[in-house]
């Protein structure tokens, strides 16, 4: 445990970052999956909806510091990919 007034607080709002950084991947992975969902039904329109909603879900995960630019950027050009491949 920690002993300085200044470490004390450190664990508070370490806890309480890995808290909203915890609902902010959630989110993020809710997003994907509703654009996987799409594309797994086939349906070119709902999954080109279900991309562009989830597009900037994935990018504020990059300003707010949850993920890595490169990380979000791959996964977006991924599912982009899948959705352009829908009714091909």
């Amino acid at each position: 445990m920690a002993n300085h007034k200044s470490a004390k607080k450190r664990i508070r709002r370490n806890a309480n970052r890995a808290e909203i950084n915890k609902s902010r991947i959630s989110r993020m992975r809710t997003f994907i999956k509703k654009v996987e969902l799409a594309i797994t039904s086939g349906d070119k329109e709902s999954a080109q909806v279900a991309l562009k909603e989830a597009q900037p879900v994935i990018m504020r995960g990059v300003t707010k510091g949850v993920i890595h630019k490169n990380t979000a950027s791959r996964k977006v050009s991924r599912l982009s990919a899948r959705v352009k491949a829908v009714g091909a």
